[in-house]
């Protein structure tokens, strides 16, 4: 976070620099506020595009093998840019080396893990471990260190879901 407050800093003094540059190519007729104005407009600017691109920047640092299956896009009434563009502010990715097949009763398992990261202040990443049942469409939690099944949190899961074709779209 140090960082992106240093990067607006720079950001602002070299769109001020630009200002003043402005104001002294016209011979002094632009007024004095532009300086500040192009700085203000400069760390604005930066922000925006730092909250646009994370997306991108948190999904060139995952592994290839990683899929994303669901993104949360979101408005902020302190941005009311995100009212007209909203942001992704969330986003839920399988790691294509955590799925274990398996077969029970001839049905077709695979246990994987959901990672969703999501972006605030600080960055949060959280992980669960999921059991799909990729012929009836089932999806529940593993909870605790031995992954144990909760049943009550059974849910069923739509096959044209992006979660389903990057389980079970292999098997």
């Amino acid at each position: 976070m140090i960082w992106h407050l240093v990067a607006a800093i720079f950001a602002g003094l070299g769109a001020a620099g630009i200002g003043l540059l402005l104001r002294v190519i016209s011979g002094k007729r632009l007024p004095r506020w532009i300086v500040p104005a192009c700085a203000g407009l400069g760390m604005l600017g930066y922000q925006i595009h730092y909250e646009y691109s994370w997306i991108d920047h948190k999904q060139s640092q995952l592994p290839a093998t990683t899929q994303v299956v669901a993104t949360e896009e979101g408005e902020a009434f302190w941005r009311p840019w995100t009212y007209f563009f909203p942001m992704t502010t969330a986003f839920s990715v399988v790691d294509g080396n955590s799925m274990v097949p398996s077969e029970a009763d001839g049905q077709q398992l695979v246990e994987f893990i959901l990672y969703r990261f999501e972006k605030d202040y600080v960055d949060r990443l959280t992980h669960q471990a999921f059991l799909m049942n990729c012929t009836t469409q089932e999806q529940l939690p593993l909870v605790g260190e031995e992954r144990q099944p909760r049943l009550s949190a059974l849910r069923s899961v739509d096959s044209d879901s992006a979660l389903y074709q990057a389980v079970c779209g292999n098997t």
